[in-house]
């Protein structure tokens, strides 16, 4: 917390001295570009593990629920501008009991998020209802479509702690995850604990998309975890341009999102605007690929 209070003050120092845009001389720019450079790399980093995985619709899940565990957390009394232990508990228990069963129902893993995705938004809407009268509404739309400004020293503590979490047990481990998810056969043959990998896998997406709400909101919060990783898929032609891309374009939305709307005094959520920058990457991206024919042969 310490270490981000003197690198925010010094941040609104060098603005006030012209050697910054004189808009981050307000805290709370700089809190929310701080949140963008935490959340940018660490979902981008982890995106390019969910396109490979197919989990783009369990992350898209995983998001949406959190609805659900900031009702439950409003409802036992948690603070209304971050109600963590209920995201983070009802959130885990969502992705690890999902992922228990499909491992054990015969059931394909599309079928199995959207029970699980209706089960918890049907949840959600009556907990929100018995709250109607104690609950600001701006409230809810700050968690579904994100609100970057708000964000506060508790939120980029919690932001840099989950961030460093996922990059101490993913980053040790990546190699591993990638065979898995591309072969988990082959992975297994070559004594990769598969499943012991794949909690690991589905707990870091939870926690990251979890911590990531705030800022990009818990409808588009999935797609930051997609869309870059998809973007670099289209562009790179190894392992290691596909992840570095990866990040590259994620922190790189982020960061843009969050500061387009601020300078052109636009009423645009920052979630909103940070996946629109995404898919305008994405969109240009993919002509590239159409046009550009050293990159058609690049796997997709």
């Amino acid at each position: 917390m310490m270490a981000i209070d003197m690198l925010r003050q010094a941040l609104q120092e060098w603005a006030a001295a012209g050697h910054l845009p004189s808009v981050m001389s307000y805290g709370f720019v700089v809190n929310a570009l701080l949140a963008g450079l935490i959340i940018g790399p660490v979902l981008g980093g982890l995106g390019t593990l969910v396109v490979v995985k197919r989990f783009a619709f369990f992350s898209e899940a995983v998001g949406h629920s959190a609805l659900t565990g900031v009702a439950i957390g409003i409802l036992l009394g948690e603070p209304y501008t971050g109600p963590y232990g209920s995201l983070f508990g009802y959130c885990l228990l969502f992705g690890i009991l999902l992922n228990y069963l499909r491992n054990r129902t015969g059931l394909t893993p599309d079928t199995l998020i959207g029970v699980f995705l209706s089960i918890s938004l049907a949840l959600g809407a009556s907990v929100l209802l018995v709250l109607a009268g104690r609950i600001n509404i701006h409230i809810l739309e700050n968690v579904l479509f994100g609100s970057v400004l708000t964000v506060n020293s508790e939120d980029l503590a919690v932001l840099a702690a989950v961030g460093f979490a996922t990059a101490a047990m993913a980053l040790p481990y990546y190699n591993r995850l990638m065979l898995a998810s591309f072969n988990p056969q082959l992975a297994a043959v070559r004594k990769v604990p598969v499943k012991a990998l794949d909690y690991l896998f589905v707990a870091l997406v939870t926690i990251v998309t979890v911590a990531s709400v705030k800022v990009i909101g818990a409808i588009l919060v999935g797609a930051l975890l997609v869309i870059p990783a998809a973007c670099a898929r289209l562009l790179s032609s190894s392992l290691r341009a596909f992840f570095w891309l990866s990040v590259l374009i994620a922190t790189a939305s982020t960061l843009t999102g969050i500061l387009l709307p601020i300078q052109l005094d636009l009423p645009v959520p920052s979630g909103a605007a940070i996946i629109l920058v995404a898919g305008i990457l994405f969109m240009l991206a993919a002509m590239a690929r159409g046009l550009v024919p050293a990159l058609r042969g690049n796997p997709s």
